[in-house]
């Protein structure tokens, strides 16, 4: 064993014991590749992302690659083959499904995230037709699920809405803080900065809200290609993912202070606060297919995307590794 590896599984364990999980053996055989590439975004709802890195590294992986991203969609990434796997929005998701055959959906992780902030005399959806919403890029996650918000309640996102590409996520909020925009899709840390500066003030909460709380926000996504090479990879690094969330379902404290030591987020109490609302457990007995269906049908009727749910889901999902590990996991 070289030192680097090593060193490595002594990191992967010590972590693993910080986080109380147990190292335990699999009658399975290794990942089929010892290179696995995530993306870097500051997002704290992710935090299963990055709890998930000691854990890959004992189901096998030697190496765990973080690629940063600016604009707040990680899909392109996916499928181009930079990135492995990762967790993206299910609005975003389905429209790279749309676009994209290289990018497969392969289970949920939770659900709320996202709170839509609005200036003052913005008091609902519908008080959105004629306003602007700053976003980071068209097809950005910010984009879509105010799209799909504004096709639910009957409007046309394409042309009811202002779109104000500002180029990045800080960027589109500090857009709104400004007075640029008149509304803004937070994720935090966000909503938390933007609450304790007294910005504005929040029309629609996703984690709470119906019927945005009814299904996922972040959804497990994987490039076909890699999970059709190696299925195994695909399974353990779903596995490290999915145990992930179960810790900050558990134990928030104990991610939280995981996720403040490591740089993640701004402090130890934002990230509590946090970790502390988002249902991790969700995973364990929603079914990712509704969300998937929701939000093609809000995009499809608005002709955002041109395929129907029935078809994304067809050919857009790959649910084996997701039921395997319910059971697997006891969910």
């Amino acid at each position: 064993m070289s030192r680097r590896t090593f060193l490595q599984q002594t990191s992967a364990l010590t972590a693993a014991s910080l986080l109380g999980i147990s190292s335990e053996s699999r009658a399975e055989p290794p990942p089929e590749v010892k290179k696995i590439r995530l993306i870097h975004y500051p997002a704290i709802c992710l935090a299963p992302g990055y709890l998930a890195e000691e854990l890959l590294h004992a189901e096998g992986f030697d190496e765990v690659e973080y690629v940063d991203i600016a604009a707040n969609l990680s899909s392109p990434y996916i499928a181009s083959g930079r990135v492995d796997i990762w967790v993206e929005a299910a609005p975003a998701l389905v429209n790279i499904l749309a676009s994209y055959d290289s990018v497969l959906a392969l289970g949920g992780i939770h659900s709320g995230c996202y709170e839509l902030f609005g200036k003052v005399d913005v008091r609902a959806i519908r008080d959105l037709s004629g306003r602007s919403v700053s976003i980071s890029a068209y097809g950005a996650t910010e984009h879509v699920f105010v799209a799909s918000m504004v096709a639910y309640v009957g409007m046309d996102p394409r042309k009811d809405i202002n779109w104000l590409v500002a180029g990045s996520f800080e960027d589109a909020m500090r857009a709104f803080s400004e007075g640029k925009a008149d509304a803004f899709l937070a994720g935090p840390p966000q909503p938390q900065e933007l609450r304790a500066r007294r910005i504005g003030h929040v029309i629609v909460n996703t984690t709470y809200d119906r019927p945005w709380s009814q299904y996922f926000c972040c959804m497990l996504t994987g490039n076909r290609e890699f999970v059709r090479r190696n299925p195994v990879a695909t399974k353990r690094a779903m596995r490290a993912f999915l145990k992930a969330a179960d810790i900050c379902a558990t134990e928030p404290e104990r991610a939280a202070r995981f996720m403040a030591d490591k740089g993640y987020a701004p402090s130890y109490a934002v990230a509590l606060e946090v970790l502390s609302e988002l249902p991790y457990r969700r995973w364990r007995d929603a079914n990712p297919e509704d969300t998937i269906r929701f939000h093609a049908l809000r995009l499809h009727e608005a002709g955002i995307i041109k395929s129907t749910p029935q078809k994304l889901i067809e050919q857009g999902t790959d649910w084996r590794f997701l039921k395997e590990l319910k059971k697997e996991l006891k969910a």
